[in-house]
C-alpha cells in the first residue's frame, strides 16, 4: 500500500468535516440554480488544508449511509434517535462522495458501517503494512485508535488547526488509554449517540474505575455494575469501531486538484475552484 515510503495514510471522517462546513460556513454559498454548497465548499478547503499540512501518501474519506442502519441501531433502538438533518446537507451528503472521487481521493461508503468503522479499518490496515496513519475527525470515539503508528487529528473549535491526538494525549484528556476509550464510552455514555452509560457513573468515576480495574470486564467481575453488567456490555460493543469494515483499495495517490475544480465551476462553485487550483 505504499507505506514504504514514509508518508502517512490520511483518513477523514467526512460526516463530521461535512457537519462541521455547513453549521460554520454562510448558507449564501450556492452552486447554480441556488443549491446549497457551503458544505461542499468547506469540505473540500478543508481536506486540501489538512492534505498540505501533512503531505500524506493517499486521503481515503469515509462517509455514513443515513439510510442503511447498522448492527448498532439493533443493539440500542435509542442508538443516534431523534437526529433531524437539515435538508440541506443531507442533499450536499449526497454529492460529498463525488467531489471527494475528483480530488482525488479514495471514498469508503457501504451500508451497515459507518465513516467511523472505515477510519478503523483504514488505521488497521496501514499499521499491519508497516505505515503510519492520521485520522481526521472531531468525533472523540476516534481517540480508541491512537497509538505510536496512528494519530488523531481534531479541529481546534474557532480556528484552522488540527490537535495532534497520541496516546498521551488521550490520557491527559480523559485518563484513560486507548485502548480503554471504549469501555469509558460504555460507563460514561455518550448523549450525542443515545449511549445512555451505567446510572451514577459519569466521566470521572468512569475513568477512575478503569484505571483501578483496567477493563470494563474487570469492573463487572469486582460486582460494581449489578443489574447492568449486560447493557453496559451492549453500549461498549457499539462504541467500539469496526476494524474489519470493508475498505477500497488504497494504493498512494497524489491529489487532482484540476479535476475538482472543474467540477465546483460545473457546479456554479468558482470560489471553491480558485481556491482549489491556489494550491496546484
Amino acid at each position: 500500500m505504499g507505506a514504504a515510503a514514509g508518508r502517512p495514510l490520511l483518513a477523514i471522517d467526512g460526516d463530521s468535516l461535512a457537519h462541521r462546513a455547513f453549521h460554520g460556513l454562510p448558507r449564501e454559498i450556492r452552486r447554480t440554480g441556488g443549491a446549497p454548497g457551503n458544505a461542499l465548499q468547506g469540505v473540500a478547503l478543508m481536506a486540501q488544508r489538512a492534505w498540505l499540512a501533512t503531505k500524506p501518501r493517499a486521503v481515503l474519506v469515509a462517509w455514513d449511509t443515513l439510510d442503511a442502519p447498522t448492527y448498532r441501531n439493533a443493539l440500542l433502538a435509542s442508538y443516534q434517535s431523534g437526529r433531524d438533518f437539515d435538508p440541506e446537507i443531507v442533499e450536499q451528503l449526497d454529492l460529498l462522495p463525488e467531489l471527494c472521487a475528483a480530488l482525488g481521493f479514495h471514498v469508503a461508503k457501504h451500508g451497515g458501517y459507518e465513516a467511523d468503522d472505515f477510519l478503523a479499518a483504514a488505521a488497521a490496515a496501514e499499521e499491519a503494512a508497516g505505515g503510519t496513519c492520521l485520522v481526521l475527525t472531531s468525533d472523540r470515539d476516534a481517540y480508541q485508535l491512537a497509538s505510536p503508528f496512528t494519530t488523531v487529528l481534531a479541529p481546534v473549535r474557532g480556528t484552522s488547526e488540527l490537535a495532534r491526538i497520541g496516546p498521551t494525549e488521550v490520557l491527559e484528556r480523559y485518563g484513560v488509554s486507548p485502548a480503554q476509550v471504549p469501555d469509558f464510552v460504555a460507563l460514561r455514555g455518550d448523549p450525542s449517540d443515545r449511549i445512555p452509560g451505567a446510572r451514577g457513573i459519569g466521566e470521572k468515576k468512569g475513568a477512575a474505575l478503569l484505571q483501578q480495574h483496567g477493563t470494563l470486564d474487570a469492573v463487572i467481575a469486582a460486582g460494581l455494575l449489578g443489574d447492568q453488567a449486560d447493557a453496559v456490555l451492549v453500549y461498549r460493543r457499539i462504541a467500539t469501531m469496526d476494524r474489519a469494515a470493508p475498505l477500497p483499495e488504497l494504493p498512494d495517490a497524489e491529489p487532482t486538484w484540476e479535476r475538482a475544480a472543474a467540477l465546483g465551476r460545473a457546479w456554479g462553485l468558482d470560489g471553491l475552484a480558485t481556491r482549489l487550483l491556489s494550491a496546484s
